[in-house]
């Protein structure tokens, strides 16, 4: 009887950081493509990994600690100009943009953090835009801190999940507006959270594909917090019966015998 074949394991080799990294890996993927570029890509798989799967787990590994990156704390930047600045430097080096009291908006320039960020660190900050950009459970370390804050939006950001939202109790004072519109992980756990923001006075809960019925979901939210206006779904759309939850027409129903 044959011997058993050994099983291949999933599992890529260690990264030996020498100069035909990942940039090797973007040099052979380049846009002008050819024969011999397709062959310098394979080569540069096989020579590293054992399969697709090692691949995918590779690259996945590499986006999640880039996540995390993105999310540490700016102790530094809090210790030495106070919070204000460093919450607002988190929301700039994350893409985003912010607005300090009586300033207009500060957005990234592509050429690094303002100079004049640093000469605000008094000037509490107003507004924060964070639409799209990669916060996370960790990254909310960095806003908490801003108890002035009156708007927030955190349309369409990836990582921003139930957990998230039961922090924002923090900003219960002083938080009038909020958009969570298009955020895939929030659900209706999530909404049932922000009964304690009763300063709010408008919430964008719209596109959210994880509430699995949005019509009543803003309707109990509204509920909860009654002097805030709550943008969702269409309500005659979302409110519609499924054909199983019809109700019968019992006059056209025949009748059990």
């Amino acid at each position: 009887m044959a011997a058993p074949r050994a099983s291949l394991r999933l599992v890529a080799p260690v990264w030996n950081g020498g100069t035909s990294g990942i940039r090797g890996l973007s040099r052979a993927v380049d846009p002008e493509g050819s024969q011999r570029k397709g062959r310098a890509l394979l080569q540069f798989l096989a020579d590293r990994f054992y399969d697709v799967e090692a691949v995918r787990g590779y690259l996945l590994q590499k986006q999640v600690l880039k996540v995390l990156q993105k999310n540490r704390s700016f102790t530094y930047i809090k210790e030495r100009y106070g919070p204000y600045v460093a919450g607002a430097s988190f929301i700039l080096k994350q893409g985003g943009a912010v607005k300090f009291q009586d300033k207009e908006w500060m957005r990234p320039n592509g050429r690094g953090l303002s100079g004049e960020l640093w000469k605000l660190r008094e000037v509490p900050v107003e507004a924060v835009d964070a639409s799209g950009c990669a916060i996370n459970y960790q990254g909310l370390d960095n806003l908490l801190a801003l108890r002035e804050l009156q708007s927030l939006s955190l349309r369409c950001c990836p990582h921003v999940d139930d957990w998230c939202l039961g922090r924002l109790h923090q900003l219960a004072d002083s938080l009038r507006e909020l958009s969570l519109a298009g955020c895939p992980r929030i659900s209706e756990r999530g909404l049932a959270c922000l009964h304690h923001l009763r300063n709010l006075r408008r919430l964008d809960i719209s596109d959210l594909p994880a509430v699995s019925n949005p019509g009543l979901t803003q309707i109990l939210v509204e509920e909860m917090l009654p002097d805030c206006e709550v943008l969702g779904a269409d309500r005659a759309q979302s409110l519609k019966l499924g054909p199983e939850e019809q109700p019968r027409d019992t006059a056209s129903s025949p009748i059990p015998a």
